[in-house]
């Protein structure tokens, strides 16, 4: 079973930065794709980045430039750097893993608050 735990929430001043983290326990971390949402209060869930278990990356428009996801396999430990910050950035944020165990699962984290404030 994998859990996923974030950490690294926040309140912040726009213009700011964060450095999210997310652990995740059981084996097998290093072949899965890992992805950052987030959800705003009466807002549809975003996808903000994705990091592949070959290390490629992609980000949504809203924070290209700004993010960075990055992992470290031998600590299985997806990051987020969040710089330049805006207070559109005010969200819960999860993260989540995809992963095969002979059929496509995922593992969600229960989200970290991240406040940015003009």
């Amino acid at each position: 079973q994998v859990q996923l735990e974030e950490s690294g929430g926040g309140s912040v001043q726009a213009g700011g930065s964060l450095r999210l983290s997310c652990s995740a326990s059981g084996s097998g971390f290093s072949q899965f794709d890992m992805r950052w949402y987030r959800q705003a209060p009466e807002k549809q869930r975003e996808l903000v980045a994705t990091i592949t278990r070959d290390g490629l990356t992609s980000y949504a428009d809203s924070v290209r430039g700004r993010f960075t996801i990055s992992r470290d396999n031998a600590k299985n430990t997806v990051f987020l750097q969040m710089n330049s910050m805006k207070t559109e950035d005010t969200a819960v944020y999860h993260c989540n893993a995809d992963f095969w165990r002979g059929v496509r699962l995922q593992a969600w984290g229960q989200g970290t608050q991240v406040i940015v404030s003009s």
